[in-house]
């Protein structure tokens, strides 16, 4: 990595190196979010689940009256 940093200094690309570094950095903080947010959905969608589980069992009603 020292070698790559070391050819953009020699030809005066920092501008560059800052642009790349920025674009690799922003990636991966989007791609950060974007598995965080499939996470958080995967949560809100077994909560979901659970409670419509309970809500059946609490009305005394059985899993095969809604199929």
């Amino acid at each position: 990595m020292s070698e790559l940093i070391d050819t953009f200094i020699a030809r005066g690309d920092l501008a560059h190196l800052a642009l790349f570094l920025w674009a690799s950095a922003a990636s991966g903080a989007a791609l950060f979010a974007l598995r965080e947010l499939a996470a958080a959905s995967r949560r809100f969608d077994d909560f979901v689940r659970e409670l419509s589980r309970f809500n059946r069992r609490a009305s005394g009603h059985s899993f095969e009256d809604f199929e």
